[in-house]
């Protein structure tokens, strides 16, 4: 039977109830993104925003998608949500919009890839979360497919590297940092493990990095990619021990091994090899000094 709304209304009435429109929401009653891979820090940056939106208000409505419970979902305006709850803002502009989870996961990714600023970690689970639910949406039958582009019958991670800043090599490099444990995957956001490095160290088990972070920990350094690579072909091998990875931690890196003081063979020939590997250059002023005393010696004698 025709409901009643549509016996008692017209084409363009209906046609307008149908349009997206910005609605006031209570920053309350909209819950985070489940697994939100980015994070929205009360730093700095934060707090400006805050004074920004205690003075003009939020300018740009936010996305959100009602829950099935009562509520909404926020999926692309978190940080607005977090600057309206510091200012003390009861009410900040939203379209609703019905959306699936994969959808919501699609449009979430996007918004949150344009930051001029994002963590290792953030675009590593943003990539997998979104590869996933292309990967959902291609395999769904085509009447029921939500996307257009999925109906072109191109891989999932071709169709996410054409449409991401990062080639779909990079994207598969980001998506391996996933596997790292929490502590590990930290240091590398905080930049004292290096991306390469980091992403060969994601093919270790957990019991191998931890036992990793824990050398790591105790002798104040961290992996470089030959080391990396090193341990991984270890594991691969089933020969990865605490043991063999504190002895490759211990190994002497290219870039710490000092330099020769003097290249002429001239000068370092006569350096004693009893002087100290990075105390050539003492010795050679030491003797220079010595020489140019002895020099004035006679030059005083001489007079």
């Amino acid at each position: 039977m025709t409901p009643l709304d549509d016996l008692f209304s017209t084409d363009e009435s209906r046609a307008e109830a149908q349009l997206e429109k910005v609605v006031m929401l209570n920053p309350a009653d909209i819950s985070d993104f489940p697994n939100h891979p980015f994070k929205v820090k009360q730093d700095e940056a934060m707090a400006e925003m805050a004074d920004s939106v205690k003075q003009y208000g939020v300018l740009v409505p936010a996305l959100v998608r009602p829950k099935a419970d009562g509520g909404y979902e926020m999926v692309a305006g978190h940080r607005r949500k977090c600057a309206a709850t510091l200012a003390g803002i009861t009410e900040m502009p939203c379209i609703v919009r019905n959306l699936t989870d994969d959808e919501a996961t699609i449009i979430m990714v996007d918004s949150n890839l344009q930051r001029e600023t994002i963590l290792p970690s953030e675009k590593a689970f943003a990539y997998k979360m979104k590869l996933e639910a292309m990967k959902r949406q291609a395999g769904r039958p085509k009447n029921s497919a939500p996307l257009e582009p999925n109906l072109k019958g191109t891989r999932s991670n071709e169709e996410l590297a054409a449409n991401s800043p990062d080639s779909r090599s990079q994207i598969q490099r980001y998506i391996r940092l996933t596997e790292l444990i929490p502590p590990v995957l930290d240091m590398v956001d905080s930049g004292k493990i290096a991306f390469r490095p980091a992403v060969e160290l994601s093919y270790l088990s957990k019991e191998q990095q931890q036992s990793l972070y824990d050398t790591m920990e105790c002798e104040d350094c961290t992996p470089s990619l030959a080391q990396a690579i090193k341990m991984k072909e270890f594991s691969r091998d089933g020969k990865l021990s605490a043991e063999v990875i504190l002895s490759i931690m211990q190994e002497e890196k290219p870039n710490q091994r000092e330099k020769p003081a003097f290249r002429d063979e001239r000068i370092t020939r006569l350096i004693p090899k009893s002087i100290p590997r990075g105390q050539e250059t003492d010795f050679v002023i030491r003797a220079l000094e010595f020489y140019n005393r002895h020099l004035q010696r006679r030059r005083d004698q001489e007079r």
